[in-house]
């Protein structure tokens, strides 16, 4: 049977909104199982939407990092205010006139995803005013079974992580809604309407919809499964093959040997459920735009696989095989961006050959085991 999503679930929680001013946080993922807007069945209904406040990408989907201004929502003439740019929490003044703010945004359960932080902060704000929150919850397409990567240490704590979360930590928005309530000791009226025919079994696949794109670079569920550790090339002087067809799931330079690069990642990479062939690109934006790269394409065999591992592997062998082009790159406040993105000092040790894969992973499998532990009575979907 198909998942049927929390906005599906409009006749059972309608009332609720009848006759309240609503602040609808959301993106153009903001759909029903047949693609129907959020707002258009809103409106439809004639539930009264005085403002939108929308996350990274903004209402249309502009490009990763790139900050939205404010404008006004076609056809229904909403005021929207964006939350990534200038600012990326609500202030009082924004949330003036509404009585309930709406969640409804699908995630991708990876920490270092923004969206959870856009909703968060809207949690706050809204426990501060004291503003029902009401959340439509969506299905993690990477499940809820795996939760792998290291946790967060808090002296890496930023808008692309926080929390003390795992790099992938298995919660719907739902259910991170819990998690944070307890973590920041909020008090506040937080409802969340639920997914029916789910479990944490399930993978994007076994919902049996249709890929609703989150945001521009992750177009299908493959890349996705990908974007679970191959987002960490992005710190690194590699192409994440972003400004391609393929984002995430191809990596490369203009100084990579392809030949040579791909036989050692075929002896290194010793996992059934990945797929690997050499793969030369020309990004059309961003890291070496314009410019051949040399490197490899993966495609991920099994819904559940893991690509943490791999995208470890794959780093490492590049700052192996080529230390003078190789490098971890800065961000704005001058301190490595991979420590930002992995939540700790570690991975960059492992890149840098001071301790061992194994050891890594097995210091990440222990701190996912606590998280399970922590999360397991805020679970609403077993």
């Amino acid at each position: 049977m198909q998942t049927v999503l929390g906005l599906d679930r409009i006749d059972e929680f309608e009332s609720a909104l009848r006759g309240k001013r609503i602040g609808l946080i959301t993106n153009y993922s903001g759909v029903d199982s047949v693609w129907r807007t959020n707002v258009d069945i809103f409106t439809e209904r004639e539930l009264q939407i005085v403002k939108l406040f929308t996350p990274e990408h903004g209402l249309y989907g502009t490009g990763a990092g790139r900050g939205v201004e404010d404008t006004v929502y076609p056809e229904h003439g909403i005021p929207v205010t964006s939350l990534f740019g200038d600012k990326v929490r609500p202030g009082d003044g924004d949330l003036t006139g509404i009585d309930v703010l709406v969640y409804d945004i699908q995630d991708v359960g990876l920490r270092y995803y923004t969206y959870i932080y856009t909703m968060t902060y809207c949690m706050e704000a809204a426990a501060r005013l004291h503003i029902p929150f009401l959340l439509l919850d969506r299905p993690n397409p990477l499940g809820g079974r795996i939760v792998s990567g290291g946790t967060l240490e808090l002296k890496f704590a930023s808008f692309i992580g926080d929390y003390g979360l795992p790099l992938r930590y298995g919660l719907t928005p739902g259910e991170l809604g819990y998690y944070f309530i307890r973590y920041r000791n909020l008090d506040m009226d937080y409802r969340v309407i639920e997914l029916k025919n789910y479990n944490r079994d399930c993978y994007f696949p076994d919902t049996k919809a249709v890929w609703n794109i989150p945001s521009p670079a992750l177009p299908d569920y493959d890349t996705t499964v990908c974007y679970a550790g191959g987002c960490l090339a992005g710190a690194t002087t590699l192409s994440d093959g972003r400004g391609t067809a393929k984002p995430f799931q191809i990596y490369g330079a203009p100084y990579i040997h392809m030949g040579e690069f791909y036989r050692e990642l075929k002896r290194e990479i010793q996992d059934e459920g990945i797929l690997l062939r050499q793969r030369a690109f020309i990004p059309s934006e961003r890291k070496y735009a314009g410019e051949v790269c040399y490197g490899v394409e993966f495609a991920p065999l099994r819904k559940d696989l893991d690509f943490i591992p791999a995208s470890l592997i794959l780093l490492r062998t590049a700052a192996r095989l080529y230390p003078e082009q190789f490098a971890l790159i800065d961000n704005e406040t001058g301190r490595k961006h991979l420590h930002y993105l992995t939540g700790s000092e570690q991975a960059a040790g492992y890149l840098e050959g001071r301790i061992c894969l194994e050891e890594l992973l097995e210091e990440w499998r222990v701190q996912a085991k606590e998280f399970e532990a922590v999360t397991e009575d805020i679970r609403i979907y077993r």
